[in-house]
C-alpha cells in the first residue's frame, strides 16, 4: 500500500510542478502585454499633449485675425465685437404647446366627452 501512496504522491507532485510551471509562463505572458499597453498609454498621452500644444498655437488670437484680415474676400469674416452679442433675455423661444383635452374624467371613474357631461 505504502508504494502505491509513494508513486501517487509523487505523480501529484510532477502534476503540480506542471501546473505551476505553466502559469509562471503565462503570468509573464500576461505582464509583458500589461507592460506593452502601459507603453502604449503613454505614447498617446504624449501624442494628445502634443495635438493640445498644437491646436492652442494654431487657434491664437492674433493668427486667427491676422487669417480672418487675410481671407476678408472670400470668407467675409468681420472682427467680434460686444456690440454683435445679444442678452438672454433678447432670445425668442418657443412656446410650448398643451395638448387639447377633449374629455374628463367624473367621480364614478367614468370617461364622458364635454358634450356629453353638460
Amino acid at each position: 500500500m505504502r508504494p502505491v501512496l509513494y508513486v501517487m504522491s509523487f505523480l501529484a507532485l510532477i502534476a503540480l510542478g506542471f501546473w505551476a510551471y505553466r502559469e509562471n509562463y503565462a503570468t509573464q505572458g500576461a505582464l509583458k502585454e500589461v507592460e506593452a499597453l502601459q507603453r502604449q498609454i503613454v505614447g498617446l498621452h504624449e501624442a494628445l499633449t502634443v495635438q493640445r500644444a498644437e491646436w492652442a498655437y494654431l487657434n491664437r488670437p492674433d493668427r486667427l485675425r491676422d487669417l480672418a484680415t487675410a481671407n476678408f474676400d472670400r470668407l467675409g469674416l468681420l472682427p467680434m465685437e460686444p456690440s454683435q452679442f445679444g442678452a438672454a433675455a433678447q432670445v425668442a423661444y418657443p412656446r410650448a404647446k398643451l395638448p387639447d383635452v377633449s374629455f374628463t374624467e367624473d367621480v364614478q371613474g367614468t370617461i364622458t366627452t364635454d358634450a356629453e357631461g353638460l
